[in-house]
């Protein structure tokens, strides 16, 4: 893929797996799944654009995309509100159908039990952060959606995988406390001096 060494963690395997959850979400909701698909392609573009960045920062790039492919504009406006809506930073109870379709799929990828094993050392490389940057952002957005109740808007997925959301976010809170921990903080540095501070899969702190 033509982007693959920029996009480790939001590449097409991120992409195509949000694209399959969310059309199965959408059959589920009711959803335009036509629409919910387009969103789930074009969703995470803006990491092309501003490393670390929100969803907005992508918006010509997005909107760009969908004309060339011969989407009407309402419809390319319609994918990007989808998108912003669904943004785990800033969504609410009360988003769209679509939004749900697209935000359940999205949000399950984060829930995964084998993405903080696999994949998140490729988040800090993707958007240049430190780990306790990651579980800051983390535990700050999504643990209160959690505790409201509406981390999974459809009960098909909230009865599958609330399980796994429940204890990825137990998981990031622990990383967060063991991180003020001055043991595991010099630990974190004798491993990133042992892979030497250019390793593109470090842990900084």
């Amino acid at each position: 893929m033509k982007y693959a060494e920029r996009l480790p963690f939001h590449g097409w395997h991120h992409v195509d797996f949000v694209r399959t959850k969310a059309v199965e979400f959408a059959g589920y909701n009711g959803a335009e799944s036509t629409v919910v698909e387009s969103a789930a392609l074009v969703h995470d573009v803006n990491y092309l654009v501003l490393r670390n960045s929100p969803a907005a920062a992508g918006r010509d790039l997005r909107l760009g995309i969908l004309t060339d492919a011969g989407v009407s504009p309402t419809t390319a406006r319609w994918i990007d509100e989808i998108i912003d809506e669904a943004e785990m930073a800033a969504r609410d109870r009360h988003i769209s159908l679509e939004a749900q379709a697209l935000s359940d799929a999205d949000t399950l990828f984060k829930a995964l039990p084998v993405t903080p094993v696999v994949l998140a050392h490729r988040y800090l490389r993707e958007n240049g952060i430190s780990l306790r940057e990651l579980a800051d952002k983390i535990v700050g957005e999504q643990c209160e959606v959690h505790d409201e109740g509406y981390y999974f808007y459809n009960p098909v997925a909230a009865r599958t995988y609330s399980r796994w959301a429940l204890a990825n976010l137990e998981l990031w809170q622990c990383i967060k406390e063991s991180l003020d921990d001055p043991t595991v903080e010099q630990l974190l540095h004798a491993v990133n001096g042992a892979e030497g501070s250019d390793d593109a899969d470090g842990v900084a702190v």
